[in-house]
């Protein structure tokens, strides 16, 4: 119920996602060759997110805006929200369940999974795509 509300919630906000303009690819970033640590502090350091996360989850996933005015991109899909912990890091909350995996990071687009999982398998990337709500896919990675 919770993974619900939390769609709903990101869904209702679709309508503030500003999809004009200068959007800042993150297509390299999201190889899984870095840590959430380094991903999540270098947006923070381009101010491209907000430095503080608008919702951690219980398996302290943290969800962070893109900041006022940016837009991100992933592939090509508009970036509706920056997800990332890493363990032990001060950037990042923790929630009040077991953490996901000790670093783990990602973006999540709008777009339907399968239109998501065709552009990563045109290029190659494994990253893993996971259907975070309607219209919402996570492109994730996850160190554990």
């Amino acid at each position: 119920m919770k993974r619900l509300t939390f769609a709903a919630f990101l869904l209702g906000a679709l309508s503030f996602v500003p999809l004009t303009g200068h959007a800042a690819a993150l297509d390299d970033s999201l190889t899984c060759k870095e840590s959430a640590h380094d991903f999540i502090s270098g947006l923070i350091d381009q101010k491209l997110i907000d430095a503080k996360p608008m919702k951690v989850e219980s398996n302290s996933i943290n969800a962070f805006w893109p900041a006022h005015g940016q837009q991100l991109t992933a592939y090509g899909f508009n970036v509706f929200a920056i997800v990332g912990f890493q363990q032990n890091d001060p950037l990042f909350q923790t929630g009040s369940g077991k953490p996901i995996a000790r670093s783990a990071y990602g973006a999540v687009v709008v777009a339907t999974q399968g239109r998501v999982q065709a552009a990563l398998d045109a290029v190659g990337n494994t990253a893993i795509v996971y259907h975070a709500g309607p219209l919402l896919t996570a492109i994730f990675c996850q160190q554990d």
